[in-house]
Parts: C-alpha cells; structure tokens; sequence
C-alpha cells in the first residue's frame, strides 16, 4: 500500500511543471547568482524535444507569475512548452542596472552584469538544458528598460522583448525607435511594453511617448503590442501585462480562433490549406518547434472548404491528415470526402472502408466512417 502511495504521488508530481533551483558561478561578477528554473511539464520523458527560453529579470518577484502564465498557456496549447528562468536581482538590482552618466550605457557593475547574461548565463542554460534559440527577456521599471541594451547588438541574443513599466535611460525612445525602424532580413522580432493610469508618472509619461513612435513604424519584421491597463498601479500592471505579453507573442501558435477563421480564413481566395500549410510553417520558423497541426485546426479548415464548396482542396488536406495523424482515420475521411464530392462515390466508399484498422481521433471515429461506406454502397449498389 505505501508502494502505491508512493508511486501515485511520483505520477502526481510529474504531470506538472519541475521547478528547480540553480547556482551558477560568475567571473564576470566575481559571485554565485540565483537562479529559479521552471522546466515543461514533459521534460523528462520526451528527451528530443527542445524549448524557447523565457529569461525573467527581477526574478525574484517576477519568476511566479511569469512561469504560472507559461505553464498555464502551454497546457493549453496558446503556447509552446518553454523553460522559464529567473534571475535573482533581490540584492544587486541598482548594481545591476548601474549606467553611465556620460553616454547612459551599462557601466561598471551595470557593465560585468550585461557580461554575465551573455557569456556565461546564456550559454550556461544553453549547454544544461535543451533549449532553443527562441529567447524572450522580460524586465520591469530599471530592469525593463536595461534588457533593451541587449537588443542593440548586430544580431540580439533574444528575439522578444517585454518591458513593463520602464524607467527609460536618457536617448532610449529615439534609440529604440531607430532600431526597431530597420527591417532585418530573417530577423523577426517582438516587443511588448505597458504601462497603466496610476503607474509612476515618469515611467507612464515615457511608455506613452515610445508606444507613439513605436505604433507609426512600418517594419514588418516587427511584431509590437502596447497596453495601458485602467487603474492598475506600477505593481500591479505585472500580472495584467505577463499573460497579455505571452498572448501577442504567440498569437501564431494559438489554435485557429472564430475570428481567426471568420476574418481571415473564409475570406481567401487561395485554398484555405496553403493558410494552415503556412500558419504551421510560420511556427516553425518563429520559434523553432515543429508543432503538430491540431485537430481543432483540421476542423477550421474543413468547414472553410465546405462554405466555399471547393472540394478538390480535400485531397490536400486529405495527405496532410495522414502524415500528421498517420494511426487514425483523420486522412482517410478528408480523402473520402474529396472523393465524394467530386463524383467517384466507389473511391469514396474504398477510402471509408480503408479506415477499419486505424484509430478514432476526437469525434473522428472509424464506426462513423464504416457507417458511411455502407450508405454509398446501398445508395449505388455496389
């Protein structure tokens, strides 16, 4: 009996996200830093899958609420599973952000502490955990306007950027806005920043003016969000503006919504597969995960070839199914259907009947399918 207690609660706890606790020894700052380390849910067990890596500033405080937002969107599949770090500043945070009064770049400590995220932080995680080269950096006041000196090297080490609040250094709205103008080749970047109506003045004041700049820019390698949360103050913006960051910055990942389909998908006037082939893609080359097209997906783009009657994108559709779903009768009832629409009801009735040793998947049964090859055959009296 204390066997199965025992093995019940090890089952327990791996169904959620592990959090750990790291040390890691600096040169650079001459001292151990903290770190806080939420890893997916499936760490252990799928051992070829790699993750985006979220590195939270402030970690201290921000870590719980960052790392409860991911592993809350990515069981739901808004997000991709990630690990996420936190840097404890608790101690060091002004040392840390400690600038420059002559050109308002990192300075002294403010100097090792940009050194120490990127010579040894970085490729510390990088070497210790299957982590990909998707990277989000996530700061707050001081440390949400210092992660943007990591945006203006020749080619950054993170691809997203989440400030919230920001305290901003003298010349960083003009700094930013010029980077953030030029298009770079394969580089697509995100940017979020808030702010909110009993925030600190200051940083209100100044979040306003960049998201004005900002907004006008016509980069399309950019992907900008700015929210202003009503009556929420300088600490409490925090757990408004996190799941609405991860929101825009994988608004690609998520699964086709009702607006998504009504807005963009019944309207095309290309096949509605080339949208899903493309929205896959488009996943992969943002962050570097080869997602699973999703059944609730495959069911978007059916309806979208039903309404527009173009029943020849079935077959497509069809070959899809059956590569990403090979066990079940997913590509089998897409290629019935193609067939049926297209007068060869014989096909259709083989494609059906083909079904019989594959498994059902999400109301996608092999009975319906079985059920389905026998009112052609009656119909036709094959």
């Amino acid at each position: 009996m204390k066997f199965f207690v025992i093995s019940l609660l090890l089952s327990f706890q791996l169904s959620f996200s592990q959090t750990l606790y790291e040390s890691i020894e600096s040169e650079v700052l001459g001292t151990t830093r903290q770190l806080k380390i939420q890893l997916p849910r499936d760490y252990e067990t799928d051992l070829d899958q790699s993750y985006p890596l979220i590195i939270v500033f402030d970690g201290d405080y921000l870590f719980d609420v960052v790392a409860g937002t991911v592993d809350y969107n990515s069981y739901w599949d808004d997000m991709p599973d990630a690990i996420v770090v936190g840097v404890n500043q608790a101690s060091s945070r002004l040392d840390d952000c400690t600038l420059s009064v002559e050109d308002h770049l990192p300075h002294k400590k403010g100097a090792q502490f940009y050194d120490f995220i990127e010579s040894e932080l970085i490729p510390f995680l990088t070497e210790s955990y299957r982590s990909l080269d998707f990277r989000i950096a996530i700061g707050h006041g001081e440390t949400a306007n210092y992660i943007n000196y990591f945006f203006f090297k020749k080619r950054p080490s993170f691809n997203a950027f989440v400030a919230l609040s920001p305290k901003l250094a003298p010349f960083m709205q003009d700094n930013l806005t010029r980077k953030l103008s030029i298009e770079q080749k394969d580089n697509k970047l995100f940017y979020y920043l808030s702010t909110a109506s009993l925030d600190i003045k200051r940083n209100r004041k100044q979040a306003i003016e960049l998201n004005s700049k900002l907004s006008t820019l016509e980069n399309q390698n950019l992907f900008y969000e700015f929210n202003d949360f009503e009556g929420s103050t300088h600490y409490s913006l925090v757990p408004h503006s996190i799941p609405k960051a991860i929101e825009s910055i994988f608004s690609v990942f998520h699964p086709i919504t009702r607006v998504e389909y009504e807005t963009q998908i019944i309207t095309l006037k290309t096949s509605p597969v080339d949208y899903l082939i493309e929205k896959y893609e488009t996943i992969k080359e943002l962050f570097g995960v080869d997602k699973q097209i999703l059944i609730n997906d495959f069911r978007a783009i059916a309806a979208a070839i039903e309404k527009s009657q173009q029943y020849e994108n079935y077959k497509e559709l069809g070959k899809i199914a059956r590569k990403q779903h090979p066990d079940t009768v997913l590509g089998f009832f897409y290629l019935a259907r193609y067939y049926e629409e297209t007068g060869k009801p014989k096909k259709a009735m083989n494609a059906y009947r083909a079904s019989y040793t594959l498994g059902s998947i999400q109301g996608y049964s092999k009975e319906d399918m079985l059920d389905r090859a026998d009112e052609i055959q009656k119909e036709f009296g094959y």
